[in-house]
């Protein structure tokens, strides 16, 4: 239930370019979302990468520690928060978390906002938003 697997996470080129391409976002500060749904079967109703831009963080050190705690936040909190709330029939929903904050928050405030992002994304899911 607690676990962050292989196939939970976005590494595939093509998803990838899909998803940046033709997916749709919304900015939840610290946190830039992507998602797209596709009608592809898959092992897990969610893939998603998360981001820590190089340009703002210069430090390796600090994009691991920013990516490490976002991780965890999305692991925790994934099936009460997220899994739930998803629509079953619309398929694989590719979803992408940037970090666009500008300074290293602890991890009880992006676990916070993470859990207010997820709530923002159940508000915008609409039907009409499948592509193939």
């Amino acid at each position: 239930m607690y676990t962050f697997k292989k196939e939970e996470r976005l590494c595939s080129r093509k998803h990838l370019d899909l998803l940046f391409k033709n997916g749709s976002s919304f900015l939840l500060y610290p946190f830039r979302v992507s998602y797209l749904f596709v009608n592809e079967p898959a092992a897990v109703q969610v893939q998603v990468v998360i981001n820590v831009p190089k340009k703002r963080y210069k430090r390796a050190v600090d994009r691991n520690l920013l990516k490490r705690r976002i991780r965890e936040a999305y692991r925790l909190n994934k099936e009460e928060n997220f899994y739930t709330q998803l629509p079953t029939d619309k398929g694989l929903l590719l979803f992408s978390i940037q970090f666009v904050g500008k300074d290293k928050y602890e991890f009880a405030f992006i676990q916070k906002k993470l859990i207010a992002t997820f709530k923002r994304f159940k508000s915008l899911i609409q039907p009409n938003e499948v592509h193939q």
